[in-house]
């Protein structure tokens, strides 16, 4: 319980220290780096320890079509409603409307990390339960690689227009779903190891899907060299990043 606490709570204030202080006045340019972040996390680390946990491939694949389908149906809900909210009102919402799509990837993103975090916290559980030693050292590395993966979601957040207390308070509610997937993973865990790659791959499937759906067509709407070069170069850094923390991690 300690440890999920703390891994949730340590990350999310290191991560808003880092996003309101040092990042803030660059939320824009930080998007890009909170791509490279979440497609690393994604792909690089998340998916390849479920796919090299010995569940059945073609599952974890339906997981993640699955996935990708809830997310593009959650974002399908959030348009219908707020067309519907400003049907026949004569107002022009070109300006609103960018905000609006940012905050669709607002929410999506609790979503994501919400089931990534309650996944964090069977892991811890799973180690404590083999060796309180190994428990910690768990408990430390996903700190270590939440760190960059919440700074990440913040960006999102503000670039959502969510405010910097209301970002806090619901990356950290997000956060304290690690202690519920650490009491479900201490008394269950026997029965339900087999889950963990899925809810893995679940929640992997949002982080894609906001980066390639929401926060890429944003930065593709500015197109010049003096835009692009910034947007790739953090990118690279936000992938670097996660390498260098997986490499920690094993």
């Amino acid at each position: 319980m300690l440890a999920t606490t703390l891994a949730g709570v340590i990350s999310i204030s290191a991560a808003a220290v880092f996003s309101f202080t040092l990042l803030s006045k660059m939320v824009e340019r930080m998007v890009s780096l909170s791509v490279g972040i979440m497609l690393s996390t994604s792909l690089l680390h998340a998916l390849p320890e479920a796919f090299e946990s010995g569940a059945d491939t073609h599952s974890l694949f339906a997981a993640l079509l699955a996935g990708l389908l809830a997310f593009f149906m959650l974002e399908k809900l959030a348009i219908l409603r707020h067309s519907h909210h400003h049907e026949g009102d004569g107002h022009h919402h070109a300006h609103g409307h960018d905000k609006h799509e940012a905050g669709r990837a607002g929410w999506m993103i609790l979503v994501g990390d919400g089931m990534h975090n309650f996944t964090d916290g069977i892991l811890i559980a799973a180690a404590f339960l083999a060796d309180p030693q190994l428990g910690i050292v768990t408990g430390v590395a996903i700190i270590a690689h939440e760190i960059p993966q919440e700074i990440g979601d913040f960006i999102v957040l503000l670039n959502a227009g969510f405010s910097r207390t209301r970002a806090y308070v619901y990356n950290l509610l997000c956060s304290l779903l690690a202690v519920a997937g650490g009491l479900l993973g201490y008394y269950t865990l026997d029965s339900a190891k087999h889950l963990i790659p899925y809810v893995l791959v679940f929640a992997s499937s949002g982080f894609i899907y906001i980066a390639v759906s929401d926060l890429m067509p944003q930065m593709q709407r500015r197109a010049t060299l003096k835009e692009t070069v910034p947007q790739v170069l953090l990118i690279a850094l936000g992938v670097c990043i996660v390498l260098f923390l997986t490499a920690a991690h094993h």
